[in-house]
C-alpha cells in the first residue's frame, strides 16, 4: 500500500474539544448568558463529560466562559462598555505591534501582506462580507507573527476573545468593510514601507475607527461571533 493510499485512509484527526466549543460561542451557536451543559455539550462534540469540563475551564480562564456556583457554566456576556475598554487595550498593544513589525518585515512578510490587501480589495467590490471578516482577522494575525511579540500575542488572544461578538456585529454592520478597507490597506503599506511610526499611526487610526463605531452598533441584533 502507497503512503498516498494509507494517508487518504486515516480518518481526520478530531478537533479539541477545547476548540470545537470556543468556534461554537464565537459563531453565535451559543447566545450571551446561555447555559453550557456538560451532558448536552458531551453528545454534541461525541467527547466525556470530563473532556468537556476541562474545555469549560480553560475557556473560563480565556474569559469566553463564566462558571456560576451552584449553577454550572454560560457563556459570559460581554457589555458594550467592556468592548470600548477592550478596544482601547487593543489600540495601545497592536499599535506596538504594527510598528514591531514594520521593523522585523522582510520580503516574504511583505508579498503576504499585499497578497490580503489585494483579496480584501475583491472581498469588498464583491460584497463578501464573511470573506473580509476572515481576511481581517488574518491580516491581524499576520501583523501581529511578524513583530514577533510574544507577550502581546497572549494578551490580544485573550482580549479578542473576550470582544468577538461585538466585532462581529461591526464587521456585519452595512458599509463597515467599505470603512475600514483603506485603514487596513494603510496599515499593510506602512509596514511594507518598513515605517514603524506611520504603521503604528495607522494600526491606532484603524482601532480608533473601532472605538468609534462600537456605540452604533452595540444595540444591534447580530448574536453570531
Amino acid at each position: 500500500m502507497t503512503t498516498a493510499k494509507r494517508d487518504a485512509e486515516q480518518p481526520a484527526p478530531r478537533q479539541p474539544v477545547v476548540d470545537v466549543i470556543r468556534e461554537a460561542i464565537t459563531r453565535g451557536e451559543f447566545a450571551p448568558n446561555q447555559r453550557l451543559v456538560e451532558a448536552e455539550l458531551s453528545e454534541q462534540c461525541d467527547a466525556s463529560r470530563a473532556a468537556v469540563r476541562n474545555a469549560l475551564v480553560q475557556l473560563a480562564t480565556e474569559g469566553l466562559v463564566e462558571r456560576v456556583q451552584n449553577r454550572g457554566a454560560r457563556v459570559r456576556a460581554v457589555s458594550l462598555e467592556e468592548a470600548i475598554e477592550i478596544t482601547e487595550v487593543r489600540m495601545v498593544v497592536e499599535g506596538l505591534c504594527a510598528a514591531r513589525a514594520a521593523e522585523r518585515v522582510v520580503d516574504e512578510d511583505k508579498a503576504e501582506l499585499r497578497e490580503i490587501g489585494e483579496q480584501m480589495r475583491t472581498a469588498v467590490s464583491g460584497g463578501d462580507v464573511w470573506g473580509y471578516s476572515e481576511l481581517n482577522k488574518r491580516l491581524h494575525s499576520l501583523v501581529l507573527r511578524v513583530s514577533g511579540q510574544q507577550t502581546a500575542h497572549e494578551v490580544l488572544s485573550r482580549l479578542r476573545g473576550q470582544n468577538v461578538r461585538h466585532q462581529f456585529r461591526l464587521a456585519m454592520h452595512p458599509g463597515r468593510p467599505t470603512v475600514s478597507l483603506p485603514q487596513h490597506l494603510a496599515i499593510i503599506e506602512a509596514i511594507c514601507a518598513a515605517d514603524p511610526t506611520a504603521a503604528e499611526q495607522a494600526m491606532r487610526e484603524h482601532l480608533r475607527s473601532v472605538l468609534d463605531a462600537l456605540p452604533e452598533v452595540g444595540g444591534t441584533r447580530f448574536n453570531a461571533v
